[in-house]
């Protein structure tokens, strides 16, 4: 733990670098949020799978999508 310490006072960080870069992210969530593009249809743009595509999505933005051939509830 004190080398991990040490290292994070230096500036280093641990782990993996994330597979889409910010401004990578940012043209996936517009481009989902437009619904331009499905979340497959991203990651094949990409080359990431699509559980990739999912965790680069803002979950606080991103509206759910009704699935095909459904119409929203109407009260």
């Amino acid at each position: 733990m004190d080398g991990l310490a040490a290292a994070r006072a230096r500036g280093r960080k641990g782990g993996r670098r994330p597979s889409l870069t910010e401004d990578q992210a940012a043209l996936a969530q517009q481009l989902y949020d437009a619904r331009e593009k499905t979340v497959q249809q991203i990651a094949d743009l990409f080359g990431v799978p699509r559980s990739t595509g999912y965790g680069h999505l803002d979950r606080e933005k991103t509206v759910p999508r009704q699935p095909k051939g459904t119409a929203p509830a109407k009260p």
